[in-house]
């Protein structure tokens, strides 16, 4: 059944196209009789408009794109959440895309998402994207664009992040507290910025407390946690040393997992010979054996936040002044993984 047009309207009721398009527009400059009467028929006609016209003359599509590394992780999931209950209530459609830590998947997925003029874009950047003009070039052309957790380091982009320099303290802090001396870091490739950010409370800690920073026990993972072999070379690198760690924080879901996995297989006990504390906002944290200590960040809260300003931008850009970069506070929840008293 094809759909009827506003010139069909415009043909039945012996009008303009022009005076049919004023009145489904609910223009107040035009004869509320005929208004009425036009409004009506296009009811009983059930007429709705084009998208793609409605795209056209408004120069919006009404969608907004999101490039995030995997979908199956409970963080991005919780993140996607988040970002869909604002776009759906701000009436707009979401596109999402996963680069899988690929730098080239995900400058396709820019240049696709830019191709079909969608008003503006989420990015968290991928393990391995070190260079960002494609990004830079489609924001000099006009192009919203909104970074949420894996941001680029530049104060000229706007940015929702966790507080990952806090957090990763505050886990530090817990590892000592609970009498670990010789803490390991793994974490995501180091010009990531929550690389930098976790490494730097994780380094802070240490000399609040009195600690010296080891470099060998710092594991910066290339493909942050993606690769199953990449990870367990890592922990047996650790755990060769000549003084193993006595306690691990883990930067990502993956490394945490690889990590345990790791652990139990070579019979360690946890946390009495190793503690672990990991990044994770998995729902099942606290059913693993032992449940594990983990530093849960706002996922659905930063979807909110990086949605509601991508919006802003796109209809009201005059009234954000300056680049916004907005951190919201984690959780740490302490469980049996780095204190054998709980």
């Amino acid at each position: 059944m094809e759909s009827i047009t506003i010139k069909d309207i415009a043909k039945a009721l012996n009008l303009s196209t022009s005076t049919v398009s004023r009145a489904l527009r609910d223009s107040s400059e035009m004869n509320l009789e005929t208004k009425k009467m036009v409004l009506e028929y296009a009811r009983q006609m059930n007429y709705s408009p084009n998208p793609m016209a409605v795209s056209l003359r408004e120069n919006k599509s009404k969608a907004i794109g999101v490039i995030l590394p995997e979908i199956a992780n409970s963080f991005f999931s919780q993140l996607i959440n988040g970002v869909e209950e604002v776009a759906y209530e701000q009436g707009y459609h979401v596109v999402i895309f996963q680069s899988h830590e690929s730098y080239e998947r995900e400058v396709a997925n820019l240049k696709y998402l830019a191709s079909r003029r969608v008003d503006g874009m989420l990015v968290s950047l991928s393990s391995l994207t070190t260079d960002l003009h494609p990004f830079h070039s489609l924001i000099e052309k006009g192009m919203p664009f909104v970074f949420f957790d894996r941001v680029p380091a530049s104060e000229k982009v706007h940015t929702i992040t966790s507080d990952n320099y806090q957090s990763s303290y505050n886990a530090t802090k817990h590892l000592l507290i609970n009498g670990k001396k010789r803490i390991a870091h793994l974490t995501s490739p180091r010009y990531l910025s929550i690389t930098t950010e976790r490494l730097e409370g994780y380094r802070r800690a240490l000399i609040d407390h009195d600690i010296p920073y080891d470099e060998n026990l710092i594991k910066f993972c290339h493909y942050g946690g993606a690769v199953a072999q990449e990870n367990e070379q890592t922990i047996r690198d650790l755990l060769s040393l000549p003084h193993p760690p006595d306690g691990i924080l883990a930067a990502s879901d993956r490394l945490t997992m690889g990590c345990l996995e790791h652990l139990h297989k070579n019979n360690i006990r946890i946390p009495e010979e190793i503690a672990i504390v990991g990044f994770t906002n998995m729902p099942v944290a606290g059913l693993l054996d032992p449940p594990l200590t983990a530093v849960v960040q706002p996922a659905a809260g930063m979807g909110k936040r990086a949605t509601e300003l991508l919006i802003q931008l796109i209809e009201s850009p005059d009234q954000i002044k300056g680049f916004q970069h907005i951190s919201l506070p984690s959780d740490l929840q302490v469980r049996r993984s780095s204190a054998s008293y709980i």
